[in-house]
């Protein structure tokens, strides 16, 4: 048995599971098939107690009591002639109901065995769960409780389950629902399982659709609303094992985050953009004043029409370039304008409704203290909605309240423009280009680390238009900043520039011969902060030879004996 990992999404992965010279696409449902219980015609894989004489590729329990084993481990089995190799998380459905025990060994179970190997939680999938359980990194379920729904009569979908006698009509257009013209109610055993299995099947590829798009995290947060039980699930894997969702999690995607409800704070994108905010960034040195914003619908920040019109307001002040932006806003907190661009401050919505929630205020409480603490300027104007002023009024003591109504009213912008030409003149100009030049040293100081960004902005000036910037020393290029990615894109000779502090190195053995990508059999060394999407050195015999993206985490790098660990983009 083998399986191949050929896209992830955080733990979640799409795998070919390859089983006696047959493969399956995982995540995907092993479907019960006896004389009782028949398998769908559309199964990809089956659960049977058929005598191995059978020709149908299928799965056959030796040991019908194996989830009472005492310890996870590997179990035998046979598919066809061929040993099966599986990790079994025993006991799931009954630890499924303590959120917290089940989280646990989930996780547990998924980070000793990386991605090697396939990993079955019997008994528990249903429609509504199938992205949370992906989620967590399990690759197989099976039928049962599309079973056991059937026969106490309750129909399974992704948004929950209802009991036929409380329906006056299907709500379904499956191919069982739209043949049957009786009262709900009246639907037999037979017909009631076949519909389950389709809804099973039919989430099961919306969880796969979401998992290739790396688009998951939205599905999940969808899907768990319907039970509470699975919204406990959630909020214990994201507030008890951030860092193993966080390794997993991608530094760069082209997906909206769609910030609708309390899980979404805590998405593991979001707290690592939050804490190096603190941790690794620090605000343009030259910058004398700071402008607290409001956030825009529209992303990045800067081509919405609101922010235009404060862009034309600091513009306006004859010394703009001392003025720092920060954008105050859920579910980020605050983003300074350098890193607009950054996911995810730059592909996040949430409703606009005025109201803020408690743990809203305490995360922006949190971490503009923080900020402020580490951060000094001279002065602070808050152009912020009175609604945002009402939390943190006490944090901004001395700070100049530029907001008289809306932020973008005429009085309002006024006001703003007045405050902004008033304060800036006690300060001298500040060049265009040494701003620049900070801003990019700000952005590679979050990227790649809290010195990283003096030591590659060195001696160097910025050419091009926003977001479109080339870092240049003595006309060679050592990087380039796009609006697609929001990070720098190094040469070789920017990667030569910082390879004595980045963190972002793999070596790669003296007998692998660097031709394209580099690939994890390869990796006999790795950075645990290389993140999918990051920037990385690749050195072999200590010296540096190619830079590219990572394809998967550092620890990965190490771990796993096939698949892309960095896609090239510059080689020796």
């Amino acid at each position: 048995m083998n399986l191949k990992v050929n896209k992830r999404d955080g733990p979640a992965k799409i795998g070919e599971l390859t089983l006696d010279n047959k493969s399956i696409v995982t995540p995907n449902i092993l479907f019960v098939d006896t004389a009782r219980f028949k398998s769908p015609n559309f199964a990809d894989a089956i659960l049977t107690n058929i005598d191995k004489k059978t020709k149908k590729p299928c799965l056959k329990f030796s040991d019908k009591n194996i989830l009472e084993k005492e310890d996870y481990e590997t179990e035998k089995y046979y598919i066809g002639t061929e040993k099966l190799d599986l990790i079994i998380l025993k006991y799931a459905s009954q630890l499924f109901d303590n959120s917290s025990r089940f989280t646990d060994n989930a996780v547990n179970l998924v980070e000793k065995n990386s991605c090697q190997k396939a990993i079955y939680s019997p008994s528990i999938a249903k429609p509504s769960n199938l992205s949370l359980l992906s989620y967590l990194g399990i690759d197989l379920f099976d039928s049962t409780s599309a079973i056991t729904a059937a026969r106490n009569k309750v129909m399974l979908f992704s948004d929950g389950e209802y009991n036929i006698n409380d329906l006056e009509e299907l709500p379904c257009s499956c191919p069982i629902c739209n043949s049957h013209k009786e009262k709900p109610a009246e639907l037999s055993f037979e017909n009631l399982l076949n519909h389950n299995y389709y809804a099973l099947f039919n989430e099961l590829k919306q969880v796969r659709n979401a998992i290739k798009k790396v688009d998951l995290r939205n599905l999940v947060e969808k899907r768990v609303k319907s039970n509470p039980n699975l919204i406990s699930v959630l909020r214990n894997l994201d507030k008890n094992h951030y860092n193993f969702l966080e390794e997993k999690t991608p530094v760069v995607n082209n997906n909206v985050i769609y910030a609708n409800s309390k899980e979404s704070l805590a998405r593991p994108e979001i707290i690592r953009f939050q804490d190096r905010i603190i941790n690794r960034y620090s605000k343009p040195q030259s910058t004398k004043i700071l402008l607290l914003l409001p956030c825009s619908a529209k992303k990045p920040y800067s081509f919405s029409k609101s922010h235009r019109f404060f862009r034309e307001k600091i513009q306006m002040s004859n010394n703009p370039n001392i003025i720092h932006e920060v954008i105050v806003t859920s579910p980020m907190g605050i983003v300074p304008r350098e890193l607009e661009l950054v996911y995810p401050a730059d592909s996040y919505d949430i409703p606009v409704t005025g109201i803020w929630d408690e743990d809203e205020k305490k995360m922006i409480r949190s971490l503009l203290l923080s900020y402020l603490k580490k951060n000094n300027y001279e002065k602070i104007i808050a152009h912020l909605p009175l609604e945002i002023l009402d939390f943190t009024s006490d944090i901004l003591k001395k700070a100049t309240v530029t907001c008289v109504d809306h932020p973008t009213s005429k009085k309002s912008l006024e006001k703003l423009g007045c405050i902004l030409e008033e304060y800036s003149q006690k300060y001298d100009k500040q060049n265009y280009k040494d701003r620049l030049k900070e801003n990019i040293e700000c952005l590679a100081s979050y990227q790649f680390g809290k010195d990283a960004g003096k030591l590659l902005m060195k001696d160097t000036e910025i050419k091009g238009k926003y977001p479109f910037f080339k870092i240049m020393q003595d006309n060679k290029q050592l990087g380039m900043l796009t609006e697609k990615r929001g990070y720098i894109s190094l040469t070789l000779n920017g990667a030569d520039k910082i390879k004595k502090i980045s963190k972002h190195c793999i070596e790669i053995s003296d007998d692998f011969e660097l031709v394209g990508s580099v690939f994890a059999p390869g990796v006999i060394n790795a950075d645990k902060q290389i993140r999918i999407g990051d920037e990385v050195l690749v050195f072999k015999n200590k010296k540096l030879c190619a830079v590219g993206v990572a394809k998967m985490n550092g620890s990965d790098m190490k771990k796993l004996n096939h698949g892309e660990s960095v896609k090239t983009r510059h080689r020796i």
